[in-house]
């Protein structure tokens, strides 16, 4: 890898470290600053909450394609510095909300700057070799692992002062990570790998669709990743409001437990993971994390004691091996003129589960903690996430057993 390719990834990664540390300080302080504003219960508040994920994420679902084209023209470099800037002033923004429309309003913005996220994975597929994208991906993994460590600590610290402190915090670290990128973060993006802007890849429908006219096995996994991120939205849609219910958790010990999550994630993604996919392959990698995350929530959902949850919290990073293996062998088959388009698809899938996930998990964790409910059962969420998995399972092995691609093959050649 050369000096240029190396800054990149270490800028990179470090950009998503301080993203996702932001993410991860106002996780504990969301539901008491929603029962705060409507002067609501946590019921209330869960609705509430997915609302506010939905309304972010069907931003994103519109605007990651456009990000993603915007790259693939000008280059990664502009399209992601501003993208940093804009989600700074935008947690300044929600600090500020006095009530909860204005939450709504931050939401649209954030939705806007956080379509950036296939960007990152674009700058990785432009300075990575093919055997090693997974292992790359997994990296994205780490820094997500990270920010979870050292995020809702902070968070959960910071709520003593208010639950709106934690967002200037964030805001914060997202304007010092803009003005360290200006100055750090070079062009991957070389000059004969660039193409026109198209209007009609743009269209999150559109593109998604020609997606699906690529051969192979390829739209059958996207249809499996898309399962996964739908399942990935209970543990960050109704955790807090889990823990607060069955356990009276606070803000501060769901920080913590997040955490917990964050550094085993992070040991397993920036660590094992690179001993995993090598020597297991990208399939039976992918199998071990659906089947990890049926049988982790599966298990949360029916924990009974706070002890359970800490020790089902560590085996539950395994879950995460699926994504990086299954996202690594779709862009190897993929051209590099189109990594940044391809990228920007994956982010509308993403936030399209992201329209749905937080919707669903949130819902069902209200129906089934309402007044009078039988049965009373706030893990509901959980055994979704589980079904959710088990389609996901099916639907790869499907997928893995269709003919490959020839080899040297790349969609959009």
């Amino acid at each position: 890898m050369t000096v240029q390719k190396k800054s990149a990834l270490q800028f990179l990664l470090f950009t998503l470290l301080i993203d996702f540390i932001g993410f991860g300080i106002i996780i504990p302080v969301v539901p008491n600053l929603l029962k705060d504003m409507l002067q609501g219960n946590l019921s209330t508040a869960a609705v509430y909450g997915g609302l506010l994920s939905f309304t972010y994420a069907i931003t994103q679902f519109f605007f990651a394609p456009i990000i993603g084209g915007l790259s693939d023209r000008f280059g990664r470099r502009p399209v992601l510095l501003a993208s940093l800037f804009g989600l700074g002033i935008d947690y300044a923004f929600l600090a500020l909300a006095p009530n909860v429309f204005w939450l709504f309003v931050g939401r649209i913005i954030a939705g806007i700057t956080g379509a950036s996220y296939g960007v990152a994975g674009a700058i990785i597929a432009d300075i990575s070799p093919p055997e090693k994208r997974s292992q790359n991906l997994g990296l994205v993994g780490m820094a997500f692992g990270m920010g979870f460590i050292i995020g809702p600590i902070i968070g959960g610290l910071f709520s003593e002062f208010g639950p709106r402190a934690p967002f200037w915090v964030a805001s914060s670290l997202s304007l010092l990570n803009w003005v360290y990128g200006y100055f750090v973060l070079p062009e991957t993006l070389i000059e004969e790998n660039r193409r026109k802007f198209n209007w009609v890849m743009a269209n999150p429908f559109g593109s998604v669709v020609a997606f699906f006219r690529y051969p192979g096995p390829l739209s059958g996994l996207v249809v499996s990743l898309f399962l996964i991120f739908v399942a990935n939205h209970c543990m960050e849609t109704s955790w807090s409001y889990f823990t607060m219910n069955k356990f009276q958790w606070t803000a501060t010990k769901i920080g913590f437990s997040l955490a917990v999550v964050g550094a085993s994630l992070a040991v397993v993604q920036g660590g094992l993971l690179r001993i995993i996919i090598p020597k297991l392959g990208q399939k039976n990698s992918a199998y071990i994390g659906i089947l990890a995350r049926v049988v982790m929530s599966a298990l949360f959902a029916f924990a009974w004691e706070e002890w359970m949850l800490y020790a089902l919290l560590v085996p539950f990073s395994f879950c995460f091996i699926a994504t990086p293996a299954i996202q690594g062998y779709i862009s190897n088959h993929v051209s590099p003129t189109q990594q940044g388009e391809f990228q920007g698809i994956m982010g509308s899938m993403m936030s399209l589960s992201s329209i749905l996930g937080p919707l669903l998990m949130s819902f069902v964790f209200s129906y089934f903690t309402r007044e009078g409910m039988q049965p009373y059962f706030p893990g509901a969420p959980f055994i979704v996430s589980s079904f959710l998995a088990i389609l996901s399972l099916v639907i790869a092995i499907i997928s893995f057993r269709k003919e490959k691609l020839r080899v040297g093959e790349k969609v959009g050649e």
